[in-house]
């Protein structure tokens, strides 16, 4: 079986419907979120900016709605690749409340500066569950 060039992976990695974290809603697991967003900016040849300014981005909005979680809820975060190569990640909890993130807080405007969009909902089914998505193109690719 021949081995896989970078442009069979890349096009591979595009196809793909995403990956998927699901874990308590405890600071102490953000570090993989990290990771996870780091390695696949990485795969897309994100410049290391870029890479940096998705794992501030992923990490602020975990950090959101872990504090707008209710009690024993699962944060839950998907990763996906689009067809121009930009990284959209959606991210949802169990909310205590129907408010959603304070879009005047110091945390929301660092997050809207690091990335291209961000979008935000909450849905109120059998309690509420708090959105948060996000879109982030790289900057500029890392030459090989």
């Amino acid at each position: 079986m021949p081995a896989f060039s970078r442009t069979d992976y890349k096009v591979g990695v595009t196809q793909l419907s995403g990956v998927e974290l699901r874990m308590a809603a405890d600071p102490t697991q953000l570090s993989i979120v990290r990771a996870v967003a780091a390695d696949i900016a990485m795969r897309q040849d994100f410049d290391l900016d870029s890479i940096e300014d998705l794992k501030l981005a992923v990490d602020e909005t975990c950090s959101t709605l872990i504090t707008m979680a209710a009690d024993d809820a699962v944060l839950s975060c998907h990763f996906a690749v689009d067809g121009k190569g930009a990284v959209r990640v959606a991210a949802k909890i169990a909310g205590k409340s129907a408010a959603g993130p304070d879009e005047g807080s110091f945390g929301w405007r660092v997050l809207t500066a690091l990335v291209d969009s961000v979008e935000t909902r909450v849905e109120e089914t059998e309690g509420f569950v708090v959105h948060i998505g996000l879109v982030k193109s790289s900057a500029g690719a890392v030459d090989a």
